[in-house]
């Protein structure tokens, strides 16, 4: 199945917000800025589009029933319009549909080539009415979550019910963590069996069974995604995930994220490809740029006062964020409106939380908008057309070209101005670039370096590149991506120059065994405390966490850390007072400047190695902050 999942080009439909494509049902209400009247014939009727884009699979938000309880408030209709509260897990919901319009849709999309991935919810339900399955079953416990392993038969039967009834080639996984790996291990299990035993005719008039493919939803670092979701290498849970940890630095590097922070380069992109070493062997990453649960690109992009659709720069950016997604091993998903470059007019700036959802403009439902489709519900502006082609332009090189779907990756260049990695799957070896800067600038790659002993050819321009001395001179504009294929590729492959990681520094706040001391005049009040996604405390105040003085103005806290990426802040327990790094990426073993923080100003720092770190922070005496450093200890 990996080799399969490598090739899905998912694209991910929010249903109630999608397209009305039956005027006597629908939701009528719910979050965010959409018609909230999507249902099953809108996706139907948008299949020819989805397949025109070179998209092969479609994971659609819930379909099942969720009724109403009586004299329920509106914020509960708007919830059922989502539905991840559903009350019937083996029934469609009335208002996106019947089962025989559910079947139908499941079938013209196979006619297509195109998967379909059902929404899995399987820790948590709608609070007061869940109806028993068809053997009789029910999920134990409370609502939100459910107990497990008291539950895993309920929602196996689930998990396979569909797979057997409508012939759905999978499951998306709804907050997976809440679901314990020994459980998911088991519903995978019998998904895969009820997989093998059922054969639908595809779109080449093949007997095939149903992909059975599952991805994880767990927004988090790799070490949690690990953790919660693909199990060990011993004993494997899940085999895929959505790549948050990437999709987030995409964002910061070619927009910003949710929080404002951007201004990243490819050396930004390039750890974050590295931290895909954390994950067990078994893991296949899924990348994503959006989904209906963050903010658009677009609007992303005007949150960091960068371009808005009028500007050229709006649409260049969008294409650079897409092709490092075609350019990714493994599967990825396209939400719906991305390949348009949609967005929501006059939204950008974060909203109060406290009456967002009464304005619809809430961070996590302001992408629920209305689905924009070419010749169907829309008529595309040129910038929008040319975008869209573009994105169909980078799936077809996907399907051509193996390198980049499951191609082992090379990094030859990650800076703060380009990225570039070497692509290669048996003979196809390509070279894809991409710049993260506005300003233009001419590469020059070594032919040997990077694994070539001919031309070079763009595989969208169809320029060629011929080595003068060995060398290729490569103009590269603001934003722009080439995709290189290697004409004749070495024998060796690419060299690649290992480099040396800095892991201590050096002085008073690099020493793991300065004594804790007691002064009354010493700057700081309040116990401040390292507050992060740590495994052992996640954006908690843990004592074993707190900072302690050490004097000369400096605390310092040493703790056992695990290998991997973290974010965090330093911050009372009131939050009253919080710091971060300026810049939010310090360098290991570095002294770096410490500032005034607020809510998603968070540094992010990666740890190569387990082992015990000193985490330290200077202010000067009348208490404002100064510097600080992470340091492994010796």
């Amino acid at each position: 199945m990996t080799a399969q999942s490598d090739n899905l080009r998912i694209y991910q439909i929010m249903v109630e917000s999608f397209v009305d494509g039956d005027n006597t049902i629908g939701h009528g209400t719910g979050y965010g800025p959409s018609h909230h009247n999507g249902d099953l014939q809108g996706i139907i009727d948008s299949l020819d589009y989805i397949q025109s884009l070179g998209m092969n699979a479609i994971w659609m938000t819930p379909v099942f029933e969720s009724a109403p309880l009586d004299n329920q408030d509106h914020w509960a209709d708007k919830l059922d319009a989502t539905g991840y509260f559903a009350t019937d897990f083996f029934k469609i919901d009335p208002r996106f549909g019947t089962l025989e319009k559910a079947k139908e849709l499941v079938e013209e999309a196979h006619k297509r080539g195109i998967y379909v991935l059902f929404d899995g919810v399987f820790g948590h339900h709608k609070k007061g009415l869940i109806k028993p399955s068809p053997t009789g079953l029910l999920p134990a416990g409370e609502h939100n979550p459910v107990s497990y392993p008291e539950s895993e038969a309920f929602y196996k039967e689930v998990a396979t019910y569909w797979i057997k009834e409508l012939k759905i080639d999978g499951w998306r996984l709804d907050q997976a963590y809440q679901v314990p790996t020994q459980s998911w291990t088991n519903i995978r299990k019998a998904v895969d069996a009820a997989s093998k035993e059922t054969f639908y005719t595809n779109n080449k008039g093949e007997q095939v069974n149903p992909l059975g493919y599952m991805v994880a939803e767990i927004w988090n670092n790799e070490n949690y995604i690990t953790e919660t979701g693909y199990g060990s290498e011993q004993n494997p849970a899940l085999c895929s995930a959505f790549d948050f940890p990437l999709r987030f630095r995409v964002a910061e590097t070619f927009a910003v994220n949710e929080s404002g922070v951007g201004h990243k380069g490819g050396d930004w992109l390039n750890q974050g490809m590295q931290m895909h070493e954390l994950y067990p062997p078994h893991a296949v990453p899924n990348l994503m740029l959006g989904n209906h649960d963050v903010v658009r690109f677009g609007d992303l992009l005007q949150r960091g006062d960068i371009a808005n659709p009028n500007d050229k720069n709006y649409w260049t950016r969008h294409k650079a964020a897409l092709s490092f997604q075609a350019a990714y091993t493994g599967p990825i998903t396209l939400y719906y409106g991305d390949e348009i470059g949609d967005q929501v007019d006059g939204f950008s700036k974060k909203e109060n939380k406290d009456t967002c959802a009464i304005k619809g403009l809430c961070d996590d439902h302001i992408a629920r908008s209305s689905a924009k489709i070419d010749g169907l519900t829309a008529k595309l502006t040129p910038e929008q057309t040319d975008l869209k082609n573009y994105a169909t332009t980078l799936m077809q090189l996907r399907i051509k070209h193996p390198a980049l779907s499951k191609g082992k990756r090379v990094n030859l260049v990650a800076n703060k101005a380009v990225y570039i990695d070497h692509k290669q799957s048996e003979n196809d070896a390509i070279v894809y670039m991409v710049s993260t800067q506005e300003a233009d600038q001419t590469l020059s790659l070594d032919a040997e370096q990077i694994g070539s002993k001919g031309n070079l050819i763009d595989l969208i321009t169809g320029q060629i590149f011929t080595p003068m001395n060995g060398i290729y001179t490569i103009p590269l504009s603001n934003f722009e991506s080439r995709f290189l294929t290697i004409e004749e590729p070495n024998s060796t492959g690419p060299i690649i120059e290992q480099k040396e990681i800095a892991l201590y520094g050096s002085g008073f706040m690099a020493q793991c065994d300065n004594p804790t001391i007691t002064d009354t005049n010493a700057p700081l009040q309040d116990t401040l405390y390292l507050v992060g996604d740590f495994s052992d405390s996640p954006w908690s105040h843990k004592e074993t966490r707190a900072y302690q003085y050490k004097g000369n103005n400096i605390y310092q806290v040493v703790i056992n850390e695990k290998r991997g990426p973290y974010k965090m802040q330093y911050a009372t327990k009131g939050w009253s007072a919080q710091y971060t790094a300026e810049g939010l990426s310090p360098k290991l073993g570095q002294s770096n400047k410490l500032i005034t923080s607020g809510y998603g100003q968070d540094t992010a720092i990666y740890l190569p190695e387990d082992g015990n770190y000193v985490w330290s922070l200077e202010f000067n005496s009348q208490g404002e902050p100064k510097s600080m450093m992470v340091s492994k200890c010796k």
